[in-house]
């Protein structure tokens, strides 16, 4: 499992996570939630070995992670940077290159699903169906965490609820665990078993969504208004 204890980071003179303490176990899917600006960007990059904590310590399986947990855990920025003149195919063998854990086979199932092309070059997609790509090359590979920072800005409803239902589809919550940011909470909340809220780089609450709806009586998105009006 992923032990974040009394993480913090700064960038420059900025407090981004100040005294962090959270863990996830596997076969979870979680919502890191919270204002622009609030830490989760770099919450999920400490998480993926991308950034190291000024203080605390980040582990998985109860050793220090650093950029090779990337052999463990499946990392989807919120922008991408693929090349432009691989086709979907190609960047699928270019995954397969570089991640063991990476299945093409499953990879090309999940862009069917997803109705994306695999002769069709980058460069040629809409943002809707570059962002049903990187779905399929993140989930893609066969790892224990997959780390989605953003996966739904900027889509319409159709590109939202198609990846949705990917990430149900083709992964195994008896033994992966989903990590993602998200604003679109009332869409995403049936998707949740758990949300974790950061307000100005701290971590205010982690409840499971059952506990927020049967203990506190409401949505997920009330009971983080609730939060942030406190």
């Amino acid at each position: 499992m992923i032990e974040l204890k009394n993480i913090s980071k700064k960038y420059g003179g900025r407090q981004a996570l100040q005294n962090v303490t959270l863990t996830i176990p596997q076969g979870k899917i979680i919502g890191l939630v919270g204002e622009n600006g609030s830490g989760k960007t770099t919450l999920l990059k400490l998480m993926a070995g991308l950034l190291t904590p000024d203080e605390g310590k980040a582990t998985y399986g109860g050793s220090p992670i650093t950029r090779r947990i990337a052999e463990h855990i499946a990392y989807m920025p919120d922008t991408d940077l693929f090349y432009p003149y691989f086709t979907v195919q190609q960047l699928f063998d270019f995954y397969a290159s570089q991640f063991d854990d990476f299945d093409v086979v499953k990879a090309k199932e999940i862009a069917q699903f997803l109705n994306i092309s695999l002769d069709a070059k980058m460069k040629h997609l809409s943002k809707g169906n570059r962002g049903r790509v990187k779905i399929a090359v993140t989930l893609g590979r066969e790892a224990s965490y997959y780390l989605l920072d953003e996966p739904f800005s900027g889509l319409d409803p159709m590109v939202r609820a198609d990846i949705a239902k990917g990430l149900i589809r083709f992964t195994d919550i008896e033994r992966q665990t989903v990590i993602m940011t998200t604003h679109e909470i009332r869409e995403m909340e049936p998707l949740l078993d758990e949300m974790v809220v950061l307000k100005g780089g701290q971590m205010i609450a982690s409840e499971s969504v059952d506990e927020i709806r049967d203990v506190y009586g409401m949505d997920a998105t009330s009971w983080m208004m609730s939060l942030f009006r406190e």
